[in-house]
């Protein structure tokens, strides 16, 4: 999906680099989930069980919706 590559993108570029290496994991880990589960948690139909992927979601959001703001 389009919207998952440029949030994923997005995060790198924003985010990755000054995250915690547990978010930095945590992120890697969220690239291994299937599309539609990933799409899941950027809209808040479900949510990561764990904190540290929480959080990381949470930030993906935000890049979310900025670009609905474009």
């Amino acid at each position: 999906m389009k919207e998952l590559d440029l949030l994923t993108l997005g995060y790198l570029e924003e985010y990755y680099p000054t995250a915690s290496a547990e978010e930095q994991q945590a992120f890697a880990a969220l690239l291994e989930l299937q599309d539609p589960l990933l799409m899941s948690y950027m809209v808040g139909r479900e949510t990561p069980l764990d904190t540290v992927t929480v959080r990381v979601v949470g930030l993906m959001r935000t890049l979310l919706n900025r670009t609905d703001d474009a």
